[in-house]
């Protein structure tokens, strides 16, 4: 049986005293919340260590936003699997829409950056999903398989089973628009299609598939509804304990 996951990406929000602050009132609140799903916070780098301090033991889990695909070297600003298993990351994303939009991220990109975070033990958050163009085009599935199937190239059966799969379509990343329920469910079933194409129907049905794209605490209970829709990776709705723990209990 998968095992729901609701992760919090904070963005380019929150200094350290507000990232600390966040993690102590969501570690109160989550302490009365059903630990049959996993709870996953994504701060800013700035904050991850000390966050890590304030979560030790408490059950929810913590990722990075991004990291570089080299182990070490000359390339100021980035940060490496090694170091961000060190500060107490246990996940990372990968290929957030962000990343591919904003700073240019292409497929070869992101599956150098899965293999890295792979070899370090941490689970990569696999971001994909189609832009506003590519859908009404009707390319909807044509850019999701291609996304995956170019992320994660020359990946054995044995390298996806840290993965999850986030499916977050361009167009409501952070516009207020999501996805339909069964909008969202046709993707995900569709991932978990190309997934056992490639690495077998049981596999597949093991592999956490998430939604994300302005999901709040009114639409949270819809997705959770369908059948492929496994949890969320929530943006803004994430940077509100009160918010948060709503989309938590679901």
């Amino acid at each position: 049986m998968r095992r729901p996951i609701i992760a919090g990406n904070w963005k380019m929000q929150k200094t350290v005293r507000e990232s600390v602050d966040f993690a102590r009132q969501l570690m109160i609140a989550y302490a009365a919340e059903s630990p049959d799903r996993r709870v996953i916070v994504a701060p800013p780098f700035t904050s991850i260590y000390a966050v890590a301090e304030v979560l030790m033991g408490s059950g929810i889990h913590l990722a990075a936003q991004n990291l570089h695909d080299k182990q070490a070297g000359a390339f100021t600003g980035e940060i490496s699997a090694a170091m961000l298993v060190d500060a107490g990351c246990e996940y990372v994303i990968v290929g957030h829409s962000e990343r591919r939009t904003l700073f240019g991220e292409r497929d070869d990109v992101i599956n150098r950056k899965l293999r890295a975070a792979i070899s370090f033990d941490l689970r990569p958050i696999f971001c994909i999903g189609e832009t506003l163009e590519e859908r009404e085009a009707g390319r909807t599935f044509t850019v999701v398989e291609r996304q995956i199937k170019e992320g994660l190239n020359n990946f054995a059966a044995d390298d996806i089973k840290p993965i999850v799969i986030a499916y977050e379509p361009v167009w409501a990343i952070g516009t207020g628009r999501t996805a339909t329920a069964e909008q969202a469910q046709e993707v995900h079933a569709y991932i978990r299609t190309v997934m056992g194409r490639a690495y077998g129907d049981t596999l597949a049905g093991l592999l956490n598939v998430i939604y994300g794209g302005s999901v709040n605490p009114g639409n949270i209970g819809g997705l959770m509804a369908q059948p492929d829709i496994d949890g969320a990776l929530v943006g803004g709705a994430s940077l509100d304990v009160e918010s948060f723990v709503r989309i938590i209990q679901y």
